[in-house]
């Protein structure tokens, strides 16, 4: 199942079914499509902007049995496991480096893999702005893609929002339908962190 931290949203046509968990976006497009909701319905991940290729088909039970995570084959496997401490969520990948790398590596307390890891940490840690921006921009982008593409003022709205400008995002979004706007801000609030007050 996803993480309880994840949003959906379902739209259908121009307008906002639900915004919320996996679980009540599920429940509130099935809902509209047994209700004979007559406009396309599209589900988004909230973190992605991407469209969620989502089967609503059958009972309520059975549509939110399919946001179960599939059993995983190797956990019930008697074969032996490959590398990496897959109970830990460690998972073994390939690293190409260039020999003087691997020797700096080799030469860190706790070897390579310790290195590497407090490498990465110390690195998402000085990044976490940037790459929380980033992130918006690149979700609020196929969001409005998908639900805006066509809509007037798309591609300032666009401009705006990777410049950082929300004044401007939101003039140019202000024509746009209420759900599909609204969405669009909600989405984008986090690439606007950076601005000067």
């Amino acid at each position: 199942m996803p993480s309880p931290s994840v949003t959906w949203t379902a739209f259908a046509g121009q307008r906002l079914i639900a915004s919320g968990t996996p679980a009540e976006v599920v429940t509130a497009a099935k809902g509209a499509l047994d209700a004979g909701e007559s406009e396309s319905l599209l589900l988004f991940d909230d973190a992605t902007g991407r469209t969620v290729d989502f089967h609503l088909r059958g009972t309520l039970e059975e549509v939110l049995a399919r946001l179960q995570p599939a059993p995983d084959p190797a956990a019930e496997s008697s074969e032996p496991r490959g590398p990496g401490r897959p109970k830990l969520g460690v998972v073994a990948r390939e690293v190409t480096l260039l020999p003087r790398h691997w020797e700096w590596l080799s030469e860190q307390p706790g070897g390579a893999s310790v290195a590497l890891r407090k490498l990465v940490e110390a690195a998402r840690a000085s990044s976490g702005d940037a790459d929380r921006v980033r992130r918006a921009q690149a979700a609020t982008d196929r969001f409005m893609t998908t639900m805006a593409g066509n809509a007037p003022g798309y591609e300032e709205a666009a401009r705006a929002l990777y410049a950082g400008d929300r004044t401007r995002f939101n003039k140019w979004t202000r024509s746009w339908p209420d759900d599909i706007r609204e969405c669009a801000r909600r989405l984008a609030a986090p690439a606007f962190s950076r601005e000067t007050p």
